[in-house]
C-alpha cells in the first residue's frame, strides 16, 4: 500500500520532488519506493525525464485503477461520516451561473424536499467540461451515456436573447421591427457562436455598445439589472424567464445541436439520494421550460425543447 500511495502521488504531481513534499519524505525515498514497485511488477511505470516523470502505458493503467480505488474509499469515508451526522452530502459540478441563477432561487424548495441533504458545489466559471470522478453529478453537454458515465437527458442547448422588462420597454425602437436595434449587448468573452450576428442581422455592432464578462453569472446579472440584451442559455435563465424577471428580447431562439445531461461516473456506487436530487432538478427545469413556452408561444419552445427521439 505504501508503494501505491507513493506511486499515485508521483503520477499526480508529475515529479518525485513534488510527491516527496506532499508525502513529507525525501525525493530519494520516493524514487526507491517506485523502484521497488516496478521491480515487483516487472515493468516500468514512469519514463524519467529531465523536467520530471511521465507515465508509461502500464503506469497509466495502474494510475486509473488506483484513482478509482481511492475515490471509492473517499466516498465510503464520507458516507460513514454522513451517517454519524444524519446528513447526506451530494456534490454537484455545475457552472457558477447555473448555481447563482437557477439553484439558489430553488434552495428553500430543495431543502423542504430533502431536509437531510447537504449540497456541495464544484463550481465552473468557464465552459462546462472536465471529469466527474470526484463528484456525484456533473452538468455537461454530451451526446449521452458511454462506457464510463451514466447520463440523464435534461434538455437541448437552447439560446434566447434576453433582457429585463424595463430595458425592453425603454428601448427607443421595438425589437420586433424589420431593422432590429440594440443599444447594449452583454456578452460572454470567447462565447461561441457569435450570437450578435445570429440574432441581430446586419452590422449588429454599428451604433451599439457592449459589455463583455468572463463569467456568465455576471452576464445574466447585468441583464437582470437592465444593462442591456444578453444571450440566455435556457438551462440557466429559465427560472427568471418563468418569473418575469427576464423576458425574451424578440421572438427568436436557436438550438445548437448539443444536449444537456446530468452525468455521473459509473465507478461511483449508485445512491438513492443522488438519483432523487437529479430527478428533482430535471423535473423542476422542465416545469420552468413548460411555463416559459406557455408564456411566450411565439418562441416555439415546445418543439425546440423536445427530447431528441421524441
Amino acid at each position: 500500500m505504501n508503494g501505491f500511495f507513493t506511486f499515485e502521488a508521483a503520477a499526480r504531481c508529475g515529479t518525485f520532488a513534488r510527491a516527496a513534499a506532499e508525502l513529507n519524505v525525501t525525493p530519494a525515498a520516493v524514487s526507491r519506493m517506485i523502484g521497488r514497485l516496478e521491480d515487483h511488477l516487472g515493468t516500468s511505470l514512469f519514463e524519467r525525464l529531465p523536467g520530471g516523470v511521465t507515465l508509461t502505458e502500464a503506469g497509466r493503467l495502474l494510475f486509473e485503477a488506483i484513482s478509482r480505488g481511492f475515490s471509492g474509499i473517499e466516498h465510503a469515508l464520507r458516507e460513514i461520516e454522513d451517517r454519524k451526522t444524519g446528513l447526506e452530502t451530494v456534490t454537484l459540478s455545475v457552472s457558477t451561473a447555473f448555481t447563482t441563477h437557477w439553484m439558489m432561487p430553488r434552495m428553500a424548495e430543495l431543502k423542504r424536499e430533502y431536509p437531510t441533504v447537504e449540497l456541495r458545489f464544484q463550481l465552473i466559471t468557464s465552459a462546462l467540461s472536465g471529469p466527474v470522478d470526484d463528484v456525484d453529478l456533473g452538468m455537461r453537454f454530451v451526446d449521452g451515456p458511454d462506457d464510463h458515465h451514466v447520463a440523464t437527458f435534461v434538455m437541448p442547448e437552447i439560446l434566447v436573447p434576453i433582457c429585463s422588462p424595463g430595458y425592453r420597454d425603454g428601448q427607443r425602437r421595438s425589437l420586433t421591427g424589420a431593422r432590429e436595434e440594440v443599444e447594449t449587448l452583454i456578452n460572454l468573452s470567447e462565447a461561441q457562436p457569435d450570437w450578435s450576428h445570429l440574432f441581430f442581422p446586419g452590422d449588429a455592432g454599428a451604433g451599439t455598445g457592449s459589455m463583455i464578462f468572463s463569467d456568465y453569472a455576471i452576464v445574466v446579472q447585468a441583464a437582470l439589472l437592465g444593462q442591456g440584451v444578453a444571450l440566455g442559455w435556457l438551462n440557466v435563465v429559465a427560472h427568471w424567464l418563468r418569473t418575469g424577471a427576464l423576458v425574451p428580447a424578440g421572438s427568436q431562439l436557436m438550438t445548437t445541436g448539443r444536449l444537456c445531461h446530468l452525468v455521473r461516473s459509473r465507478d461511483k456506487p449508485r445512491r438513492a439520494v443522488v438519483d432523487g436530487v437529479r430527478d428533482w432538478m430535471i423535473e423542476r427545469m422542465r416545469e420552468d421550460v413548460a411555463e416559459v413556452a406557455a408564456r411566450y408561444p411565439d418562441l416555439g419552445l415546445d418543439r425546440a425543447a423536445a427530447a431528441p427521439n421524441a
